[in-house]
């Protein structure tokens, strides 16, 4: 039987297949042009306005490559724009974002004991700030700093610190680090769009029209794809991040994710250089490391509500839809039977430390808030317990299924008298 729940749920895995495709196709030619780029060297045969080229083999042919810094003396018949990668990794994401966070904001991202929103208010600051951040940004671009770029960088570095902390005040641990990660692609795909590719189409332009080209437009565009390099890798653990509790399960999450952006400048700056001189700097592996290690150390601290407090914390409207649901009793019984030894806020299955997926299941507000997670995993499939570990019998199953489509569809009560 095939219902909302069902096709929702794949929906968000057809979208989100989509999005690591794209991302994959993003990262991978940017990786290869800033190696590319950095790997440029001057020969005594160059055109008049190359300033370097590159050979290299692969598949089984050689390729020789030349990049002028402003533009050629005329416009080339066949020009290839890489504009859609980034394009479709922000949309594919946003699409995302909408059909996890916002159509499920009362399960992941509100935390009421951080900020008491209603669903439309959380989504309000979701998009938000988004948006605010690109101004910022943007901003700070256009201004004289645009002309000190370690400067700049430092500045960046401050907004997303301060944007990291700003979250973790009202969303979710799992919701701010994910929407750190999409603050960060959003300007970094807005580089693109509104900075890259419109330079580009004034040089080509001028090409066209005969005029040479201001080198500033280069510049520019350099400035931007160069942050967007050094940005890539902590946006690719930020939306890894909501698979691994122990990154947003603490209250230092924002710190952890701070910290995220500084290993990304270390890896960066190593493969960078090592692109460029042929040797990269090692003392970046050893800070990477350090960095890490103090990561891991500040998952330790947990940043959950205790097992008292969810218990005495009275059920919110979401949660009361489920827990008033027809079948609600046998389906808590059978999921603090099967489930809540390894999904606690003190785990006591042998070898497991952190509820998978910070995913807590023990209070009757905990099980409420989870509901659609235990249809979906233990009922209509068999993902869980792992490999029926605790031995869920097919009977629970569509016990725990018929109490979410209880939920679901609520019979009307008729009034007596």
């Amino acid at each position: 039987m095939y219902d909302f729940a069902i096709l929702w749920d794949w929906a968000a895995f057809a979208v989100r297949w989509v999005h690591v495709i794209t991302a994959m196709a993003w990262i991978g030619s940017s990786f290869y042009f800033i190696a590319l780029d950095l790997g440029l060297r001057k020969g005594p045969h160059l055109p008049p306005g190359a300033h370097g080229e590159e050979w290299q083999v692969h598949g089984g042919g050689f390729y020789h490559i030349q990049k002028y810094l402003v533009a050629p003396a005329a416009m080339p018949e066949h020009l290839i724009w890489f504009k859609w990668e980034s394009y479709s990794t922000w949309l594919s994401g946003a699409a995302l974002l909408m059909i996890v966070y916002w159509a499920g904001a009362e399960l992941y991202m509100i935390d009421l004991a951080k900020a008491d929103l209603a669903v439309w208010q959380a989504i309000v600051i979701s998009a938000g700030s988004l948006t605010i951040g690109w101004l910022v940004y943007d901003t700070l671009c256009k201004s004289p700093l645009g002309n000190r770029p370690t400067t700049l960088m430092i500045l960046l570095f401050i907004v997303l610190v301060a944007m990291s902390w700003g979250y973790n005040q009202i969303f979710t641990g799992r919701a701010a680090l994910l929407h750190l990660g999409a603050f960060t692609a959003t300007i970094m795909t807005a580089n693109v769009f509104l900075i890259i590719m419109p330079n580009q189409r004034i040089v080509v332009a001028d090409l066209k029209a005969g005029r040479t080209p201001d080198a500033k437009y280069g510049k520019i565009a350099k400035l931007r794809s160069t942050h967007n390099n050094y940005l890539t890798l902590p946006v690719i653990f930020l939306m890894l991040s909501n698979h691994y509790p122990l990154a947003f399960g603490t209250q230092y999450a924002w710190l952890i994710a701070s910290l995220i952006f500084l290993t990304g400048v270390t890896i960066r700056h190593y493969f960078n250089t090592m692109h460029s001189t042929g040797k990269g700097p090692h003392w970046t592996w050893a800070v990477t490391v350090i960095l890490f290690l103090l990561i891991a150390w500040l998952s330790t601290v947990p940043g959950h509500d205790s097992y008292e407090e969810t218990e005495a914390r009275e059920l919110t409207s979401f949660e009361q839809r489920f827990a008033s649901a027809e079948g609600f009793d046998e389906a808590h019984n059978i999921v603090l039977g099967r489930c809540s030894m390894c999904h606690a806020r003190e785990p006591v299955w042998s070898g497991i430390r952190w509820a998978p997926k910070g995913v807590f299941l023990e209070t009757e507000s905990d099980i409420a808030r989870h509901a659609r997670d235990i249809y979906l995993q233990a009922g209509v499939s068999h993902a869980m317990p792992p490999a029926n570990i605790t031995d869920l019998p097919p009977e629970d199953r569509a016990k725990l299924v018929a109490w979410f489509r209880a939920a679901q569809n609520p019979v009307e009560t008729p009034n007596e008298g």
